[in-house]
């Protein structure tokens, strides 16, 4: 089976977008600018590509919460093709990243890391700064179990 994945690193062009399916569930969209420098004989060259990103439930909401015009990021998904039709009448087809990770680069930037507590209700859950041990009456995790991964 064929694997579709992606990884980028680049810069966000615009801020991201939030916006909330009927069923409640969080989108981001934003724009990513990725450079690539060569040489050709003997001279830097430069080339700039423009991707559309997509994120969806919580890792869309963290990241519209999170991340800013200009900040440089890492992201892994995958590519995923759509049509659509303009409100001209006009078919289009766009070629989109589909976030399953992002994070920032920290090549050049420091991040801070705040961890969202999950809840049972699948996904979501309020920002948690307190030491308090994971549970609270819910299912362990089926990987670290009542462990926390880090």
């Amino acid at each position: 089976m064929a694997d579709n994945s992606v990884t980028l690193v680049g810069n966000i062009t615009r801020e991201p977008e939030l916006r909330f399916t009927g069923g409640g569930k969080g989108v981001a969209s934003f724009g990513l600018a990725v450079n690539r420098r060569f040489q050709v004989n003997g001279e830097w060259q430069e080339k700039v590509s423009f991707f559309n990103v997509v994120a969806w439930d919580t890792l869309g909401e963290n990241a519209a919460a999170s991340l800013h015009k200009g900040t440089r990021i890492i992201v892994n998904g995958r590519l995923e093709q759509r049509d659509y039709e303009t409100r001209e009448g006009e078919k289009r087809t766009v070629v989109e990243i589909v976030a399953d990770e992002i994070g920032p680069s920290l090549r050049w930037a420091r991040a801070e890391i705040e961890r969202i507590s999950r809840d049972s209700a699948g996904g979501g859950g309020s920002a948690s700064s307190s030491s308090a041990p994971s549970g609270g009456g819910r299912a362990p995790d089926p990987v670290y179990g009542d462990e926390e991964p880090f």
